[in-house]
This record gives C-alpha cells, structure tokens and sequence, in this order.
C-alpha cells in the first residue's frame, strides 16, 4: 500500500508521518510499502527506509506528478495556506488551497483507482459571527478566504466521491494545541501561544479578551481522528463524508485558572490582555458546540480540559 501525506513537515504531519512509520498496519489496510511526504522543505525527515520526502508545492505541476508516482492507494491531504496568511495573499491562497487541491484531484481522477482521501478541513467554513450553538445542521458561511476555499474543497471532494473517483473523508478540525511558535499565518495561534507559555512559566499576551471562548483539541487526539477517518473511508459512504470533530469548548479565562491550580496560583500573572475585536469576532467567541453525527461514527476529544492540558504537554526529554 501507497501513501501520501500533503503538508507532511507541518505540526500536525510530522506527528502524523511518526505515527505512520511506527504502525506495523494502517487499520483497514495492512502494512504500507511506501509512504511519500510532499512540503516546501523537511528539517527532520523520518529514517524510514519506506519513506521517500519530494520538496516543493503539490500545487505546482512537476511536484504533484512526482508524489502520485506511484499512485497512492490512501491520501492525507493536510497542505494548506493558513486563514490569516490567505486573507493577506489572497492569490497564494487560492492558487495552494483551491486551485492546487482541485489538481491533485484531477490527478487522482485520472489514475482511475479510487484512493481514500482524508482531507482536513476547518471550523473556519462556519465564519463570524456564529449563532448561538453549532450543530450538524449549521449553515456553512465562511467570512474568511481560507474558509471559502475548504468549503469548496469539501463540496468537490462529496462529488468526486460520489462518482467513484475517490473515496474522500473531511474532518474540519478545531484548535489544535499546542502549535510550535511558527510563522505559518493562523491568526488562531493565540491559543497555543497561551497553553505553550503557562506550561513553561513564560509570560504571554492575548489578542483576545479573558472570557474567549475556543474549541479546542490536543495533537494527540487530532492524530487520532485523522487515522480514524482513513479507516472509515475502507467502508461505503454513509450519509456523511464530512464531520465537524468533537472538540472541548473552553475559554481563555478556564485555561489560566486550570495552570493556576497546577502551579501555585502563578499563571494568571503571567498573561497580558490586548483583544484585537476582528481576531476575537472569528475565533474567541465559539458558542456551545454539538458533534452527534461525528460522535456517532466514531470521532473523539479530549475528554476534558485536565485531559487535553495533560496531552498537550511537551514529551520528556
């Protein structure tokens, strides 16, 4: 078996590729022969003699011929231009989260075998302001260019799956925590800037307000849900081929005190609040959020915040 992983030395795909290298089986499909890591560049690649890492953007077409040579039996699609880098470059983000996306499908079309695909989506399809509880019903109405473009990557993925091209499965991630302090344009960064900083005494300013509200999930969980959704996508397409994932609702406020409690009462000291209003409209006031459609197939959080903070943790040394 053949995979792919888009985006594979970003936070979530090198987490992703370990974890691949280290499964004797991918469930659903048996042991992977070779997997093909595709980013801009690698700083740590895997010693996997299985693994073979193509630098360059999947969007170029050179690039996206190299990675699907082999054709690849299983896709994870997790390359993208963040929300705040695609709202300033807008043609940057179009060409990569749109334009490249629909290439690497067409590509996949093409070869004619029907490759699972996961694709990682985002709550940013739902925009600003949202009401007062998501649910499965929810409209989608993105306010942002980057939601924009996951929303019709999801609309093209549902029908190239519904005519056998590929056999895709979205999730549409929340935060995912803590993200290293990379540049990599999310303006949804704040909130592992705060988890990272408490959980190493630094101090930290939030361009949100105390009483933010966020939907939150732990890089374990979130790798996790994504090899969930590969499996799901070896059975017949039900009803969904999109899920928004379960995720713990928690403010800015709740993640200080939980830090305060481990520490002596000392977080709290250490954060300096400076809400910038457009940040805090799109992502600080997450309302109340239900996920029975994702529950029910399967797809977890965290479990609660100790739990979450606890995952989120540095790995000893």
């Amino acid at each position: 078996m053949n995979i792919l992983v888009t985006g594979a030395n970003g936070y979530i795909g090198k987490e992703l590729v370990r974890q691949l290298c280290a499964m004797p089986a991918v469930p659903g499909y048996g042991a992977a022969e070779a997997i093909t890591l595709c980013d801009l560049a690698f700083d740590d690649p895997p010693a996997d003699p299985r693994v073979r890492c193509i630098d360059g953007s999947f969007a170029d077409a050179a690039t996206l011929a190299a990675i699907t040579s082999p054709a690849p039996d299983l896709v994870f699609h997790l390359a993208c231009i963040a929300s705040g880098r695609a709202e300033q470059e807008f043609e940057l983000g179009l060409h990569v989260n749109l334009e490249g996306s629909l290439r690497l499908l067409e590509r996949l079309r093409q070869q004619g075998r029907s490759p699972a695909l996961v694709f990682t989506s985002s709550i940013a399809v739902f925009g600003a302001p949202l009401p007062e509880r998501v649910d499965d019903h929810t409209p989608l109405a993105p306010a942002l260019s980057y939601g924009a473009h996951k929303y019709a990557m999801e609309i093209l993925l549902a029908d190239y799956t519904r005519r056998g091209f590929v056999r895709a499965r979205t999730v549409r991630l929340p935060g995912i925590v803590p993200r290293p302090p990379a540049p990599n344009g999310a303006w949804s960064a704040f909130s592992s800037t705060l988890i990272r900083s408490l959980a190493a005494g630094e101090p930290c300013t939030m361009p949100v307000s105390p009483q933010a509200t966020l939907w939150l999930m732990s890089l374990r969980c979130c790798i996790a849900n994504l090899l969930h959704a590969a499996e799901l996508a070896t059975q017949p397409a039900g009803e969904h081929t999109a899920w928004t994932l379960p995720a713990l609702r928690v403010s800015v406020q709740e993640i200080v005190r939980a830090y305060d409690a481990r520490g002596n009462g000392q977080a709290g000291k250490l954060v300096r609040y400076a809400p910038e209003p457009a940040i805090e409209a799109q992502f600080g006031t997450q309302p109340p959020l239900h996920t029975p459609a994702a529950e029910a197939a399967g797809f977890r959080h965290d479990g609660n915040l100790p739990a979450l903070l606890d995952h989120a943790a540095p790995e000893p040394p």
